[in-house]
């Protein structure tokens, strides 16, 4: 008996969806030479695993990887069908997370800190910050007080890079993925209506425990 036929056709459709999300993973990696092809994949795999589960399927999806520091490019913004690398940007994080480099992570509200995890976006709004993005957390205890916490994707001077060359460092939030005043157009417009942000830092006990990194096949 061969091993696919040993899984039976729910355990077969399983692996050629892991080997499909794997595939895509590589491909978006190529895109995007300057990102972490390990973080890329994790981002790819959290979205497989969300949407096997039940969330609608998405074209876009948005990386940030918050080890690097904010000095760095470290947003990456991939369109999923017929793989393009749409955005590669500078993105600041929340005040309570870190200076340069993103130490702490809060899914608190009031902490001012940054969250991890997997997000689908909401819609498009005009508020304080002018046009913004809302994100609705996916992650119980690690990220799903996003949306009440107010944690959107908005535009700041402080998240340039002039403020860098002036400071050393971006400006920081409240916990905001806050994003140069010249991009926040295009980029709200590409990834708003039901997209995904994925958030990641080596936080041992979120990539342990996160239900979208280690997804089941029930």
């Amino acid at each position: 008996m061969s091993v696919l036929v040993g899984l039976g056709i729910s355990g077969w459709l399983l692996c050629a969806g892991i080997a499909q999300a794997a595939d895509l993973g590589a491909r978006l990696a190529k895109l995007a030479p300057d990102a972490d092809p390990h973080v890329i994949s994790m981002a790819v795999s959290a979205v497989h695993c969300a949407e096997k589960h039940g969330q609608p399927d998405a074209d876009r999806l948005a990386v940030i990887d918050y080890s690097k520091p904010s000095t760095k490019r470290r947003l990456w913004v991939f369109k999923l069908s017929k793989p393009q690398l749409l955005f590669k940007e500078w993105v600041a994080h929340g005040s309570a997370t870190g200076g340069n480099k993103a130490t702490h992570f809060s899914n608190k509200p009031g902490s001012h800190a940054s969250s991890l995890g997997l997000f689908r976006t909401l819609a498009s709004y005009h508020g304080r910050h002018g046009l913004s993005l809302r994100l609705k957390g996916l992650e119980p205890g690690i990220n799903d007080n996003a949306y009440k916490r107010a944690i959107v994707i908005h535009s700041a001077k402080y998240a340039t890079p002039a403020f860098i060359h002036r400071v050393g460092r971006m400006g920081r939030s409240w916990g905001c993925p806050a994003v140069r005043p010249a991009i926040i157009e295009p980029l709200v417009n590409s990834l708003k209506d039901g997209q995904y942000v994925f958030a990641y830092y080596p936080k041992p006990s979120w990539i342990k425990h996160s239900e979208y990194l280690h997804c089941s096949a029930s």
